[in-house]
């Protein structure tokens, strides 16, 4: 280590180094940082020009603190470090808890605590409970590590201790207090002490691991730029290595809970199939897989649900997978990421991870669940009923081998009705064979005692021939109808013959029994509520799962008077819904998102099927429409708060809707506003092919119903455009464009701003296509008439500002570039706030700027603004969030960091190919950069290259 000490005349200076036992006793410094700017650095020390600085300040004050307190050295990170020095910083940061421990004194410097002696108490403790202090990452280990920690005010003024402050620390920060106490940490699990990190922040993202090293006794080379997730990934990498232990459920535990299935409250039977279950998931630690196969409604997921019930406690962790579709299963471990989150606030993987990319999402809760101790988790994967099979052209079959953990461990139950699902070992859920338990399920749904003797209720359970389900629906009606069980099973063989005739085709005797059970609840349903029985018709021309008021609201406008007076208000749609749900067709979700507006319901995919074949077996288009209309309607913009969480909640409803689209379902003629809506809707979702489709055939209607001249027609061309532009296909993209463009020139002059918008997209496409100077004269044309029009600062302009900004840089002329991208950054964040995603375009466009201007230190700092703000919005995997990952690369190059540079290129790569393919001439872009550092990682090394390469990144709170 390297001191401050003060002479007479109270100037500092830098001593050399000491090392090992020639350390002297010392004073060390905790406090938070201010701009870059504004610290006192190791060269101002060293060239004496610091002491105007306003960190200056602090400084003084530890030197004089120490030297009343008789010490003669003390040391400041800001200064005492030399920066620019990567071995010298690398190790700084590793030694920084025990160089905190070893310090005679700590004196915490909190310039927001302005308390002076004649402040009362209650002023200084409300600033002290108040500061930033505790806000930030790098400060907990200064507060843990240190013996002696005193805290004192801006002007220097003590006002307690650690051991005087620990009830106010412990409330404060959350802290054990045999932590302050100044237990060993090794008394607490690595779990608990990365969760003290959970709410502090650090200025670089890689820090909020860094500042981690010491508290979990570890050490491990920094790399800047390598992204939060990264550095999570290296540290969790580097204390598995450490502790070289095995399993410590606390590590990974996470509480049991059923919010997310439909649970009944007293299982019958099964006891057999239970012991089958746990006997086949009993291992020493290796993957077991137990496929529960079996009918529709012979009680599969309710076994599950017993089953992990029974044996939670053998399980550090429960998740349930809905596996019906793709959107349904990435919905799924977005719940399961939130739920581990909640528990486990540092989870590897998981801690860095967006909340938008479900891609993203999928494979960190993979990587979490395959971490090496992590064997003792349970998974149920519900409803694997249209598996991928070899030779099989069902786009919507699903393979569930994508969506399992590489490592072989845990332990996984699938519920199929699929015979053909061979990847553990099977087990047949067969009907009960037993009367009696069938008589169990009666009695306990139906609530009537001593069924076992009733000859009406024996017959009845033969009769319902050992299914589950349907027991469990002939006992609810039971329940709630004023009707004996003689006249229900008069009622059961009516609605039986009746099936014979309106449904021939139907051959299974099973599916017949559920169904005759369903129509007699139905037909109570309609009895005493007809909208209740017009929402279950309704309910086949959506998805099963997640129905609610909104977005059956959308539907009202249409010409049904029916949803109209369902949707007047939501008490009318919940007690709608609560007749459904009393007579055991409907149930409340349970695992409703908190953050939505409203809780929805669902129903069983086996009622769903008998809605559809049954209740629907002439195809209503009308109803259809509905639908669409529905989907369309609730789908936001992006301009509305948390846009995709609500965009998430439809997939599976628009879905559906793709489904009647590919398969002409739909009425001829209208719809075009809700097939461009939807369309809208998959371009957000970056589902291209999905929004295609979609454009297409609302193009194909406006142009029938409205001509190819409408305005709604040119506005479908135009967004048919952009997604053609994003797919790579620049000649239709430009057809697209150059055809809505004279269409509004036409109809509305080349001024107005719908026009203007299409020259807008043109000249990106231009730029695209290299055509720099046709691209130019299109941007001045926009340019001059979005100020013209709309004025400079207008979110209009200030796009075609930033993207003029970007041709300029293209065709070398960085001055007015950098002119354009000021102006376009300061409008944005003025309109639209630092974090928007627009303005973060722009702060990658000067970034861009800066590094071919030689600013590398600015363009630095603008790429991991950039790359921070799209982490948060975007998602990881974002392509946008790639083109900084790659931006950074290529500066890091630049400055001859290469293998901080290969790590940014690799990681571009392996996302644009994911995300585009191998063949797309972005990856093919990506896949150059990167070769390109391989070569200079092989080629000799300059002098010159090898000093750059040293000059890593700042020390910084």
């Amino acid at each position: 280590m390297r001191f401050l000490v003060s002479d007479s005349e109270g100037t500092f200076s830098l001593t050399e180094k000491f090392f090992g036992d020639d350390v002297p006793q010392y004073a060390i410094l905790s406090h938070t940082w201010g701009l870059n700017a504004e610290e006192v650095s190791f060269k101002d020390i060293v060239e004496g020009t610091g002491a105007y600085k306003p960190g200056y300040q602090k400084i003084k004050f530890c030197g004089d603190q120490a030297r009343r307190d008789g010490l003669r050295y003390f040391w400041v990170d800001t200064c005492c470090i030399d920066i620019t020095n990567n071995v010298e910083l690398v190790e700084a940061i590793n030694s920084m808890y025990q160089w905190y421990a070893n310090a005679t004194k700590c004196y915490v410097y909190l310039r927001d605590v302005a308390r002076s002696g004649d402040h009362d108490a209650n002023t200084w403790e409300e600033e002290f409970r108040k500061s930033r202090w505790f806000t930030r990452g790098w400060t907990l280990q200064e507060l843990l590590a240190p013996m002696s920690v005193e805290f004192f005010s801006v002007h220097g003024k003590k006002f307690g201790t650690k051991a005087t402050l620990q009830r106010q620390i412990c409330e404060i920060t959350g802290l054990p207090i045999q932590a302050l106490q100044g237990a060993a940490l090794s008394t607490f699990s690595i779990a608990e002490r990365i969760s003290w990190q959970e709410h502090r922040e650090t200025k670089l993202k890689e820090d909020e691991a860094y500042s981690l090293l010491g508290i979990c006794g570890v050490y491990m080379p920094l790399i800047y730029g390598e992204g939060k997730s990264n550095a999570f990934k290296r540290l969790r990498r580097e204390i598995d290595t450490a502790l070289n232990v095995g399993i410590d459920h606390n590590e990974f535990s996470i509480p049991f809970s059923l919010s997310d299935v439909y649970d009944i409250e007293h299982f019958i039977a099964r006891e057999a199939e239970l012991l089958d279950i746990h006997a086949s998931l009993t291992s020493n630690d290796s993957r077991r897989i137990v496929v529960l196969h079996g009918l529709g409604g012979v009680g599969k997921t309710q076994l599950a649900i017993a089953y992990a019930k029974r044996y939670r406690q053998s399980y550090s962790a429960f998740f349930w997978v809905h596996i019906k579709d793709e959107d349904s299963i990435k919905q799924s471990f977005s719940k399961m990421a939130k739920q581990i989150l909640h528990n486990q606030p540092s989870a590897p993987y998981l801690s860095s991870v967006g909340t938008i990319n479900l891609d993203e999402i999928v494979d960190a809760v993979k990587k979490w669940l395959s971490l090496r101790n992590n064997k003792h988790w349970l998974m149920v994967y519900d409803n694997y009923d249209n598996p991928k099979l070899p030779n099989s052209r069902d786009l919507a079959a699903v393979d569930i081998r994508k969506y399992l953990p590489e490592s072989y461990q845990g332990s996984v139950i699938i519920t199929t009705r699929s015979p053909r699902v061979d990847i553990g070992h099977t087990l047949a859920i067969r009907k009960l064979d037993n009367i009696q338990d069938s008589l169990e399920i009666l009695t306990s749904t139906s609530r009537i005692d001593d069924l076992k003797d009733d000859p009406n209720a024996v017959q009845l359970a033969e009769t319902l021939d050992g299914l589950p389900l349907a027991l469990a629906t002939a006992g609810t009606y039971l329940y709630q109808a004023a009707i004996d069980i003689k006249d229900y099973v008069r009622l059961y063989h009516a609605s039986w013959d009746q099936l014979q005739e309106t449904s021939p085709g139907l051959s299974s005797y099973e599916d017949r029994t559920l169904y005759s059970t369903w129509q007699i609840s139905f037909d109570r349903v309609r009895q005493q509520n007809q909208l209740s029985a017009q929402v279950l018709c309704l309910w086949a021309y959506f998805d099963n799962q997640d129905l609610w008021f909104g977005l059956l609201k959308g539907g009202a406008s249409q010409e049904l008077p029916w949803v109209q007076q369902l949707t007047q208000n939501e008490l009318v749609f919940h007690s709608t819904m609560r007749v459904l749900c009393d007579y055991g067709l409907v149930e409340v979700n349970s695992s409703a998102n908190k953050e939505l507006a409203s809780r929805g319901y669902s129903i069983h995919s086996c009622v769903h099927s008998w809605a559809s074949s049954v209740l629907n077996q002439h195809w209503d288009r009308d109803l259809t429409k509905l639908a669409l209309h529905c989907t369309a309607s609730c789908t936001p913009n992006k301009d509305v708060a948390k846009w995709w969480l609500i965009q998430r909640r439809l997939l599976k409803h628009a879905a559906r809707c793709s489904y009647f689209v590919s398969n002409d379902l739909i009425p001829e003629n209208g719809l075009h506003l809700a097939l461009h809506s939807i369309g809208d809707f998959y371009a957000d979702q970056g589902k291209l092919t999905e929004a295609e489709v979609m454009y297409e055939r609302a193009l194909v209607r406006r142009e029938r119903e409205l001509g190819s001249e409408d305005m709604s027609t040119l506005k479908t061309v135009h967004k048919l455009g952009v997604v053609y532009r994003n797919k790579g296909m620049r000649a239709k993209a430009k057809q697209m464009y150059e055809r809505a463009l004279a269409g509004r020139e036409k109809a509305l002059g080349a001024e107005h701003i719908a026009t203007l918008y299409i020259v807008s997209s043109l000249s990106i496409l231009e730029r695209d296509l290299g055509n720099l100077a046709e691209s130019e004269r299109k941007y001045e044309r926009a340019l001059a008439g979005f100020v013209k029009t709309l004025g400079p600062d207008h979110t209009s302009t200030l796009y075609t500002v930033n993207s003029m900004g970007i041709l300029y840089r293209k065709q070398g002329r960085l001055v007015e570039a950098e002119r354009l991208a000021k102006w376009a950054l300061d409008g944005r964040e003025k309109a639209m706030g630092p974090e928007h995603t627009s303005t973060l375009d722009t702060v990658e466009s000067l970034g861009i700027l800066y590094r071919e201007l030689g600013r590398l230190a600015g363009a630095e700092q603008l790429h991991l603004r950039a790359l921070d703000g799209r982490e948060k919005a975007l998602g990881e995997t974002h392509m946008i969030t790639l083109s900084t990952v790659s931006s950074l690369g290529t500066l890091y190059q630049r400055q001859g960091r290469l293998r901080e540079a290969e790590q940014m290129h690799k990681r571009a790569l392996t996302g644009i190919t994911e995300a585009l393919g191998s063949d797309h001439p972005k990856t093919e872009t990506a896949r150059q950069s990167l070769q390109d550092v391989y070569h200079l990682l092989t080629a000799p090394v300059s002098p010159e290259t090898s000093r750059q390469a040293q000059q890593s990144a700042v020390l910084t709170d």
